[in-house]
């Protein structure tokens, strides 16, 4: 496909560069809304077009479903416009829809169609599916290639199982959740439940380790992965099978990663793997016709919680690249031309990080006009700050007719916040939407609906055999299916295999034998339509021939009504998906709908937006609010005695501020309600860090000018050592925090080694603390 004159001259310098670079590891340091997905799509292009790359040798890794999309969609529209000029000598938007519609549908059938583009996991499922069989884990477990994706409520059902039932634990003690939480991150570090147990090597240590162990051996045999089992257990496949490696690294010639700074220790070797095969990062040498191209910035690393590593893009230069300094070298380009917001907000957000030492240099530069003042209020109250954020929407909205209540978002660090916001926003009935609310793929009733499908496509799926073989109800008792799951547990064979056999069901099941066997017969009838009928068709007769509709119908209550619309736009999704994918497969869908993130399913469209920080990451509105800059708020009160943690909390600010295209408002409280009192509050250090020449106040500021120190009044004389018995607190105790100063102890939570305190702070309002964990000293 011969590419027009020059199809790069909408890039800018830096991102032409970027584009351009052919062979060889690139970084590419992309600030916010400096057009790092526009670098990536014409790359992609520019690799087909130009240097004549097979599309099927290209892998681009995004972080959501969302962004896959739309890169899928960008490259798309590209080449479609290249067509248009070289068949019709037009624009693309200048020709009858029925001819765009022909473009892109050549577009799809010889490129797009054969791209490699998805997330991390997405793609990993897709690699399984063709070598999982090949794969033996440190225990010799295994598993085929149709086994399941467990969501969070699956692991957290299997998880719970074993630590309550299986290893009779005091859940007190190891709370599933927690213990979850501790898996989830060993296997984001690449350990086994062996290499877990070493590193943490104590009582806790040991029994997480056999937690671990027993939910491995839960998994293989329900013939299922969880999430991070996709990329671990592919990563530990190429480890051990070099034809497997070979086969891939041979496959991908040039790999583009977009979110780098996101990216974790075991995604990290995933990557290395396929561009180096194998070989260590610094022997490796052979980048003829081959590339890894990491685009990310590390001022917007804010998810180390999820166990992302900001210093493996830090680090790129000493692994992949050339070493030299920014200004010399040839594996390194800054794109730092900012498309998105006025030059106010950008020297603000400038302004902020630059406090942060954890970082490459590099300065967002406004493409646009000055724009207006950032208007920083300070409020008497949570509820204060609440009306002033409604009045300032409803006076902005009511003055300008281009502007509509889906231009607003309202961003705060945690959740609870949402409370005073939404109180007024239904006092004048403005439509508003909270992020962060219950998704579509975790409401029970399409989770019963993939359930039935997940068994259909995968027999060994007990959990999911166990959650729909009496939904809607068919008389089958938990009795009766603890003694059909006990025969299978001890004669080592998936349930499924104990109720396919009719003798067994019948011996063992007495009057329940024959509402199984019914059941049994219904899920053999779909398995056999997997092959030959899409999933569309497979979810209609699950919910018509189940009796699962029926069941709602004969319900007859609101709650029943929205139930059924939703497992109808399940099915409407089945459908959608298929005409996106060119695949009908019910497997392939299974797959999306597991894998379906938060940040793929926000629409904001006229609704006002409240969310947390985090979650605002990668979006932006011409009209923002960030409320909260408080200290022990935003920073939270954990980040101060910790620096790293404290550069964290400011790149949240910076993604916060950067959020904002047209107008930025930041509000903080003179006293909020915290457990059940009012409490002073003091506005955050963030805003002695943003140029007082850039706000215009409402009144007058006083800001910790830095990070709070230790403060010893004259009369108190703090103990030779910190308290490191948690048991001796009392209450009016007082003590000294190096971040908020002199407190005194006002309630005492748990008992034993098990306490934390609430401790009240002049100036800084009651605080929550673990002695355990924070460096506290006891004032005589």
């Amino acid at each position: 496909m011969p590419s027009s004159p020059d199809f790069l001259s909408i890039l800018n310098p830096s991102q032409r560069q970027a584009v351009e670079h052919y062979c060889g590891p690139l970084l590419v340091v992309a600030g916010a809304g400096s057009g790092k997905t526009r670098a990536l799509t014409y790359r992609i292009s520019n690799l087909v077009l130009k240097h004549r790359v097979n599309p099927e040798n290209i892998l681009a890794v995004t972080f959501t479903n969302k962004a896959a999309r739309e890169m899928k969609e960008r490259i798309e529209k590209l080449f479609a416009e290249q067509l248009a000029q070289q068949d019709h000598g037009k624009p693309l938007e200048l020709l009858p829809p029925y001819e765009q519609t022909k473009l892109r549908s050549r577009v799809y059938k010889t490129i797009t169609k054969h791209l490699w583009i998805g997330t991390f996991h997405s793609l990993c499922a897709r690699i399984l599916r063709l070598e999982i069989d090949k794969y033996r884990d440190e225990k010799g477990r295994r598993w085929e290639k149709n086994f399941s994706i467990f969501d969070e409520s699956d692991v957290q059902s299997l998880i719970k199982d074993i630590v309550t039932n299986r290893l009779n634990l005091d859940d007190r003690k190891f709370p599933p959740r927690a213990v979850r939480f501790a898996i989830s991150n060993a296997k984001n570090l690449g350990q086994t439940p062996q290499q877990y147990e070493l590193e943490n090597n104590n009582f806790r240590g040991r029994v997480i380790a056999s937690v671990y162990e027993a939910y491995q051996d839960g998994l293989a045999a329900n013939n299922a992965l969880d999430f991070d089992d996709l990329i671990r257990i592919l990563v530990q496949l190429f480890a051990q099978n070099e034809t497997v490696l070979a086969y891939w690294h041979s496959q991908f010639h040039h790999m583009l990663v977009d979110e780098y700074q996101d990216t974790n220790r075991t995604q990290y070797d995933l990557l290395r793997y396929i561009a180096t095969n194998g070989e260590a990062v610094e022997n490796f040498k052979n980048w003829q016709n081959r590339s890894i191209f990491v685009v990310g910035d590390a001022d917007q690393s804010i998810y180390s919680f999820r166990a992302a590593d900001f210093t493996i893009l830090m680090g790129f230069q000493q692994d992949f690249g050339d070493r030299l300094p920014d200004d010399d070298t040839r594996t390194m380009v800054k794109l730092e031309e900012n498309y998105r917001s006025t030059a106010n907000i950008l020297e603000a957000a400038n302004a902020l990080i630059e406090h942060n030492t954890e970082r490459i240099d590099k300065i967002l530069k406004a493409t646009r006009g000055e724009g207006d003042a950032i208007f920083c209020f300070r409020a008497d109250d949570e509820v204060h700050e609440a009306e002033f954020v409604v009045d300032q929407m409803r006076s902005i909205e009511r003055d300008n007719p281009e502007v509509n209540w889906g231009d607003f978002a309202i961003l705060y660090r945690t959740n609870a916040q949402s409370r005073a916001f939404e109180d007024a926003l239904v006092r004048w009935s403005i439509p508003y939407t909270v992020v962060g609310g219950l998704k579509f793929y975790d409401r029970k009733e399409i989770k019963d609906v993939l359930s039935y499908l997940r068994l259909i496509a995968n027999p060994a799926d007990t959990v999911s055999l166990q959650r729909v073989i009496n939904t809607p109800r068919r008389g089958v008792g938990k009795t009766t299916l603890d003694r059909l799951g006990q025969a299978a547990q001890e004669l080592g064979v998936p349930l499924w295999e104990i109720l396919s056999d009719e003798s067994a069901v019948k011996t063992l099941a007495a009057r329940s034998a024959k509402p199984i066997l019914q059941f049994v017969s219904m899920i053999q009838q779909w398995q056999a339509e997997v092959e030959t009928k899409p999933a569309a068709n497979i979810i209609q007769e699950v919910l018509e021939q189940s009796g699962y509709v029926r069941d709602l119908l004969a319900q007859g209550t609101d709650e029943a009504d929205e139930r059924l619309a939703n497992v109808k736009e399940l099915y409407n999704a089945s459908l959608q998906f298929a005409e996106e994918n060119d695949d009908s497969a019910l497997d392939t869908f299974l797959a999306n709908a597991a894998l379906a993130s938060d940040a793929d399913s926000k629409d904001t469209a006229e609704t006002v937006t409240l969310m947390t920080l985090h979650s605002a990451k990668g979006l932006e509105f011409p009209i923002v609010f960030l409320v909260g800059l408080e200290q022990g708020l935003f920073p939270n009160f954990r980040s101060l005695d910790d620096p790293a943690s404290l550069e964290e909390e400011r790149r949240l600010c910076y993604v916060g501020i950067t959020r904002a295209q047209e107008r930025l408002f930041i509000s903080h409280a003179r006293e909020r309600r915290l457990y059940g009192s009012r409490e002073p509050a003091v506005a955050s250090l963030f805003l002695s860090e943003i140029p007082r020449e850039l706000m215009q106040l409402n009144s007058p500021l006083a800001i910790p000018k830095h990070k709070p120190e230790m403060a010893t009044p004259s009369k108190a004389k703090p103990s030779a050592l910190p308290n490191t018995h948690a048991q001796d607190w009392s209450v009016g105790d007082r003590l000294i925090h190096k971040g908020f100063g002199v407190g005194e102890v006002t309630h005492i939570f748990g008992a034993a080694d098990k306490i934390c305190l609430a401790v009240k702070f002049p100036g800084m309002g009651q605080k929550i603390l673990d002695p355990k964990i924070t460096a506290l000293q006891r004032v005589n």
